[in-house]
């Protein structure tokens, strides 16, 4: 069997200086999400904020490397969410990525 190596990303520079707790890591898995996490927050409201900045940070990432703006990107991403969330099937299975 070949040598799978995992990717991982680089700890954040403030992270590193100032030192903190990874509360989320998600990587792509045969075409399938893999989380890690920890509750980390009291209120799960919080969650939702965070989940909101990664949408940002992440349609940021789109526009500097697509032909998207970071509107279109965004709202690509609420797209994905929205239909994520009205998916009737009630799986708890990850979505595929392929």
């Amino acid at each position: 069997m070949a040598d799978k190596k995992f990717e991982a990303l680089n700890v954040p520079p403030d992270a590193l200086e100032k030192g903190g707790v990874e509360i989320l890591r998600a990587s792509v898995v045969d075409g399938a999400v893999s989380i890690a996490l920890r509750r980390a927050f009291d209120d799960p409201f919080t969650w939702g904020v965070l989940l909101v900045d990664l949408a940002h940070h992440a349609a940021r990432v789109y526009a500097m490397e697509t032909d998207l703006s970071e509107e279109e990107a965004l709202a690509e991403i609420i797209a994905g969410i929205q239909s994520e969330q009205d998916d009737s099937s009630g799986s708890d299975t990850s979505p595929s990525l392929n």
